[in-house]
């Protein structure tokens, strides 16, 4: 029998854009026992792409730990967390019944299968084979485009907000608000009513606001002379670096902080004293709370969110695409179709 044969991009090491290679030969995933095959319609870039490529999450000198789990990489990987599509073909135990279902994937497979995109193959690909869970049916007039826009950074997002328990009339201050998940956590955080001040740069203020931040603060900010000491409620991280003194430092008593990235560097200076005076909670998040992702297809087919999409690309030029997100001159998101 004739292998199937798809399109994809192929990372084979650690390294440079040279690592990334446009294929036509892949093998098509066949889905296993409980597995729906998937032909993607698109699927957007991360900065987990970048990440994972470059080996950032390696605490090694020699890479051995490149993944963002802390585990080697799987190389050669088909990366992409980001899947909009259909199901084409069902595995043993999945119903037929899903075959032709639009769907999103919930990157996020559970601490045995790993991280769609970087611990198993993921959606810069023609097809991908996930379990049927992982594959959310949706139903929305919005493109494969702008649907790919969500699944990633908007889950992550919410996750930052459940696991903070932002309520309605708490002021929310967000990092990187023009970012994937920075523009995913202002969206989101209005939605449940909060006032929220996000970081981000100048020439950006206009579009984070019309995301729903009601303040945008220039990412060199004096946060203390803007904001004025115990006057956030919850913190939603995405940078690091050197401004994390002053993001506890603005922080109400019992006030809470949420992280999940470090755009900024990963390497912060705590002053314990800051952290247990004031009774703060610091919150790291990346395995999904089980309701967020089912809630997040909700806000989307209720039109309660909205898709914030930068620019569409080709598969075969993500090279070009990741030069684009590296750059930082765009708001959301950066697509490629295969």
């Amino acid at each position: 029998m004739t292998q199937r044969l798809m399109r994809g991009v192929e990372l084979r090491g650690h390294g440079g854009l040279e690592q990334l290679h446009y294929r036509v030969d892949l093998a098509v995933p066949a889905p296993a026992a409980g597995e729906v095959q998937i032909r993607i319609g698109a699927a957007a870039v991360n900065n987990t792409d970048i990440n994972l490529r470059i080996g950032w999450y390696s605490k090694t000198a020699d890479l051995e730990e490149g993944g963002w789990s802390g585990a080697a990489v799987p190389f050669p990987l088909i990366q992409g967390a980001d899947a909009c599509g259909r199901i084409v073909a069902v595995g043993p135990g999945v119903p037929a019944t899903r075959i032709g279902e639009r769907v999103l994937v919930n990157p996020m497979l559970g601490s045995t299968l790993g991280y769609v995109g970087s611990d198993r193959n993921g959606a810069f690909a023609e097809f991908l084979a996930v379990p049927s869970p992982s594959a959310h049916p949706i139903t929305s007039p919005l493109t494969d485009v702008q649907l790919a826009s969500f699944p990633c950074s908007y889950s992550t997002a919410e996750n930052l907000l459940a696991r903070s328990h932002v309520r309605a009339g708490e002021t929310v201050l967000v990092t990187g608000g023009s970012g994937g998940v920075g523009s995913a956590a202002v969206q989101l955080a209005s939605r449940r009513g909060a006032t929220v001040i996000a970081v981000a740069r100048p020439d950006k203020g206009v579009a984070v606001q019309r995301l729903g931040a009601d303040r945008v603060l220039a990412r060199d900010a004096d946060l203390l002379a803007e904001l004025g000491r115990e006057s956030i409620d919850v913190v939603v991280d995405v940078a690091g670096g050197p401004q994390f003194p002053s993001l506890l430092e603005v922080l109400r008593c019992s006030g809470r902080y949420a992280v999940a990235g470090a755009i900024a560097g990963p390497h912060v200076n705590l002053d314990l004293r800051t952290l247990y005076l004031k009774d703060l909670k610091l919150v790291g998040c990346t395995n999904l709370e089980p309701e967020v992702f089912a809630n997040l297809v909700g806000y989307i087919e209720r039109g309660e969110i909205s898709p914030v999409v930068s620019a569409t690309y080709p598969l075969a030029e993500i090279a070009a695409a990741q030069t684009a997100f590296l750059s930082k001159a765009h708001v959301g998101k950066i697509v490629l179709t295969p």
